[in-house]
């Protein structure tokens, strides 16, 4: 019988473990192309949005194949769906239903790119936004690295007092809410950008020397989340896509800059094959712009666990 997940079941601090492993093993696949991931298909709806497709899957003795869809429509309610198959006899393993997979797949590898490009000794982290994104890279970091503590900003000052006071119960470390984005990132060791914003909150100026930057929100010209001169100062720029940036409407954000050359692929960083952090004074920094496949990797991973 096909198992159905929906967002209650996917609940407990163990499944994103269980995700970052799982896209661990994706990423090392996709670095020796054994992981099928295209760029992200929209079928549009004119004036009421997009169906947005993402597909792929990985090769090898247990072969999957899946696909994701999610709407952009105007609504209170948005909701995903996931199908995996197993690609060697064709089993509908089960969909997995609601918002909470593909933010848990986000956070996991935003907590890929920290266990491969942060400081090994990092402690601290600076969050810049309150929402779905942020408590997952920061779980994720959490899973990767032995935190001490975390402060937060965002524009509303309850939203940040509630995301830390959550946080700080589920995590069992030191969350407390910040007064600016400069305070929040101030001698943080790592720092998430997963902001809604268009215009940079941050800047070089404000993040310290071997610093990791995961960014999660906007990175197109039309808007961006992070100071160019943050790519500037990077020692290594990374990106679980490379394809995906080239496939955006709007030129991907570094686009014209010259840092877009020096992007690696955050696989061949994993596989060893392009060269990661170098030093404890390097800043790194992850483009997260969404690799097609891991929906399906971490789904068939969680429909094994459960």
């Amino acid at each position: 019988m096909t198992k159905i997940l929906k967002d209650e079941d996917l609940v407990g601090s163990a499944l994103m473990a269980v995700a970052i492993d799982a896209l661990e093993s994706a990423f090392l696949a996709r670095a020796g192309n054994r992981l099928i991931s295209p760029p992200r298909h929209h079928v549009s709806f004119p004036d009421r949005g997009d169906l947005v497709f993402t597909v792929g899957g990985i090769l090898g003795e247990k072969p999957l194949a899946g696909f994701r869809v999610y709407e952009t429509f105007d609504g209170v309610e948005h909701s995903q769906i996931v199908a995996v198959w197993s690609a060697d006899d064709a089993r509908l393993k089960g969909i997995v239903v609601g918002e909470r997979l593909g933010n848990l797949r986000t956070g996991a590898i935003g907590g890929l790119a920290i266990r491969h490009l942060s400081a090994p000794d990092a402690r601290t982290v600076g969050i810049l936004g309150s929402g779905a994104q942020a408590r997952t890279q920061l779980a994720a970091a959490a899973a990767v690295r032995k935190l001490d503590r975390a402060r937060v900003y965002s524009r509303d000052a309850k939203n940040r007092a509630a995301f830390a006071a959550e946080m700080q119960h589920v995590l069992g470390i030191e969350v407390e809410p910040a007064g600016s984005a400069s305070e929040a990132v101030d001698d943080a060791d790592i720092v998430i950008c997963a902001t809604t914003s268009r215009m940079p909150v941050i800047h070089a100026r404000d993040l310290k020397p071997g610093v990791h930057v995961n960014t999660v929100g906007p990175k197109t010209h039309q808007g961006y989340e992070l100071g160019l001169d943050i790519a500037d100062v990077a020692a290594v720029i990374a990106t679980d896509s490379p394809e995906q940036t080239r496939a955006y409407a709007s030129p991907f954000f570094l686009t014209g800059s010259g840092n877009e050359r020096r992007m690696a692929d955050l696989a061949d960083i994993i596989a060893g094959k392009a060269a990661g952090r170098g030093s404890p004074e390097d800043t790194t920094l992850f483009c997260s712009v969404g690799l097609a496949g891991t929906e399906v990797v971490v789904a068939s991973a969680i429909l094994d666990m459960l």
